[in-house]
């Protein structure tokens, strides 16, 4: 019997293939073609294409962060721009967890006031925008009073100081946080001289600013606050989510053993809930990462920022977005890099 010969596009996968290679050859050829159009310009408007201008003197200044003066390279400026960003990311993602998780066990713990108030904080901040909440929280840190008058929160008494008694023996308020409208002091530790162990640095009132502590700006004051309590808000129902998602027979076992409750959340629930918790977590981690670039509504000198500032100064904005689209794939990729690692890691394999 003669062999029956088939067409080769009869073959499902000789067809598949092509289809595939004609889709990357169009979307190839609108690449070039974008890339051709803003080729052409750029050179109409005398730009030469690359990342030379990196080198070039930036002739602007940039109110916070590491050093940088007007005479440095538009390439510092970036960094700059990026050690800020990578700044409140940090910092928000470390508060934000530790705010969320705190605010879930509040939604959950039976207490009706409480949780009720957990629950319509997070209703609240889940459904406004947060471009609204950080100029909320602008406002309201510029609407604080002057430093000759600035608040004091947790007060821990007051001390002459040596400047103090110098001048007479005037007493200097110490508080775990000190707020005017020239942002916020807050008391952290650190290591000093001559102490064997980290020792509480306090902040003060000078006489020009703070004086000790750890001094945020208004603008950066104002961005933490915000993407902490926006994003800790999404956090606590990923938490309660995750620890109702643990069978109510574990707590129960956790009982029947003695286990009070907080050591059967901690032993228990909360090792179980957390291969649940981690891949939403990645995503806030993640949004809290690229909200950040919202800070350039209240003029906290972040990465988006200062690349715009010096794509209108240069004209390169294809490169500088570019180069500010590859920080954000970076620090997203890592960032979900490190979470899956830890999401294997702690895998919970049941039987």
């Amino acid at each position: 019997m003669n062999a029956v010969v088939r067409h080769p596009l009869r073959n499902e996968r000789i067809r598949a293939a092509l289809a595939q290679l004609a889709v990357a050859a169009f979307v190839l050829a609108i690449v070039t073609w974008l890339a051709a159009g803003i080729l052409a310009d750029m050179r109409a408007r005398n730009l030469v294409p690359g990342f030379g201008f990196l080198r070039n003197v930036a002739g602007f200044g940039i109110s916070e962060g590491p050093a940088f003066a007007p005479t440095d390279s538009y390439g510092r400026a970036l960094v700059v721009g990026l050690a800020n960003t990578l700044r409140v990311a940090v910092a928000g993602i470390v508060l934000a967890t530790a705010w969320g998780f705190a605010v879930a066990l509040a939604r959950i713990s039976g207490n009706v006031l409480l949780g009720g108030m957990a629950r319509g904080y997070i209703e609240a901040l889940r459904n406004t925008p947060l471009v609204l909440q950080l100029v909320l929280w602008l406002s309201l840190l510029r609407a604080l009073p002057p430093l000759s008058e600035a608040i004091a929160l947790g007060s821990v008494g007051a001390g002459a100081g040596a400047a103090g008694g110098a001048a007479g023996g005037a007493a200097t308020q110490t508080a775990w946080l000190l707020l005017s409208r020239k942002g916020a002091a807050v008391a952290w530790w650190q290591l000093t001289d001559g102490a064997p162990f980290l020792a509480l640095d306090l902040p003060t009132t000078g006489r020009f600013g703070y004086d000790g502590g750890l001094v945020l700006s208004p603008e950066f004051a104002a961005l933490l606050f915000g993407l902490v309590v926006y994003t800790g808000a999404f956090i606590a129902e990923v938490v309660r989510s995750g620890i109702e998602a643990v069978s109510h027979g574990q707590i129960e076992a956790a009982r029947a053993v003695g286990l009070r409750e907080g050591q059967a959340l901690r032993l228990i629930v909360l090792p179980q809930a957390m291969r649940v918790i981690v891949p939403p977590l990645t995503n806030q981690y993640l949004n809290l990462a690229k909200n950040s670039s919202l800070a350039i509504f209240i003029g906290y000198p972040d990465l988006f920022n200062v690349s715009q500032t010096v794509g209108n100064q240069t004209g390169q904005f294809v490169a500088v977005l570019g180069i500010v689209m590859a920080v954000y794939l970076t620090i997203s990729l890592g960032t979900s890099l490190a979470m899956n690692a830890y999401s294997r890691r702690a895998r919970w394999v049941g039987r």
